[in-house]
């Protein structure tokens, strides 16, 4: 999946392409991260529209109000958005900006997570030196959503505990608005996924707005009243599921086969002995090790 991102100090409409400068006075929003804040799972014509421009749409007091740049692209990683995603957001001059991103950093097996606690400080601390409120997240693990078996499941989510850990920290120290999105209804209510159980829905992408749109009212950063809950078109079938999986779903498989499933495999096999031995126990407090020694080596105040 493409991670580029279009520089452009013109920025960009709600479903990423090139439109014209944002409007004098227009409060502006720098939208960095993945799939899930590029929209996908909330199709609109010519595109995805997203939680992001869901949320926009009831941030500003009138219609345009607030201007998109959307930076997200699908399969990004830390790297990515502390890179060419960072620069596009920065040259926007953001008054508030987002970043959700790592769920792609745990589906890879070169998986670091003192990398990603790195590419997470770094943005974060480029875009509150600039004068940007920033909302981050937390988010589940693509374990427990994909309801995968437990020798597969367990490591991801190790690796998602641990992003989240980090994104915990990161967002105390630079003041961001989080959400807890993990215990959040969209990622497990009826209707809130779409078609390749993955991504949000549209219903999905709205719980998200709603839920980001109660942060900004509570720090008094929203002036319009909060996005609809009602989707526009019915959730996806299990028809529309299957399509799925038997077209982009396989090039998603073929892709991760490649990449992730041969480390996957092999913490399978390692989560497998450990738990015939009966020390499952020393895995977590690796994991949990690993994850503060990724912050501690940040040197974040106390």
């Amino acid at each position: 999946m493409s991670t580029d991102v279009p520089l452009s100090p013109a920025g960009a409409d709600h479903r990423g392409g090139l439109r014209a400068a944002a409007p004098r006075g227009a409060l502006r929003f720098a939208v960095l991260g993945d799939s899930l804040s590029e929209g996908v799972g909330d199709p609109v014509p010519g595109g995805w529209r997203g939680w992001g421009a869901l949320l926009a749409d009831a941030v500003g007091e009138r219609p345009g109000a607030v201007h998109v740049v959307n930076a997200a692209r699908s399969g990004a990683r830390s790297g990515d958005v502390a890179g060419r995603q960072l620069a596009v957001a920065l040259a926007c001059r953001p008054h508030l900006a987002s970043v959700l991103v790592g769920g792609n950093d745990t589906l890879r097996g070169a998986f670091a997570i003192d990398q990603v606690a790195a590419d997470l400080h770094l943005t974060l601390g480029a875009l509150r030196a600039a004068g940007a409120d920033i909302l981050t997240a937390c988010l589940p693990d693509p374990g427990s959503v994909l309801r995968l078996p437990w020798p597969l499941a367990r490591p991801l989510a190790r690796r998602m505990a641990a992003l989240n850990s980090v994104v915990h920290a990161l967002s105390a120290h630079h003041g961001a608005l989080h959400l807890h999105a993990a215990d959040r209804p969209w990622a497990t209510s009826p209707g809130a996924l779409s078609a390749d159980r993955l991504h949000p829905s549209e219903r999905g992408h709205r719980l998200l707005a709603y839920d980001f749109h109660a942060l900004l009212v509570s720090r008094g950063l929203a002036g319009g009243p909060p996005p609809r809950l009602e989707p526009d078109r019915p959730p996806p079938g299990r028809a529309a599921s299957t399509w799925w999986m038997a077209t982009k779903g396989s090039r998603w498989v073929a892709d991760r086969s490649r990449d992730l499933l041969p480390d996957l495999l092999r913490l399978a096999l390692e989560e497998y002995r450990h738990r015939l031995r009966g020390n499952v126990a020393q895995l977590d407090l690796a994991s949990r090790h690993a994850t503060a020694q990724a912050i501690a080596s940040l040197h974040l105040p106390p």
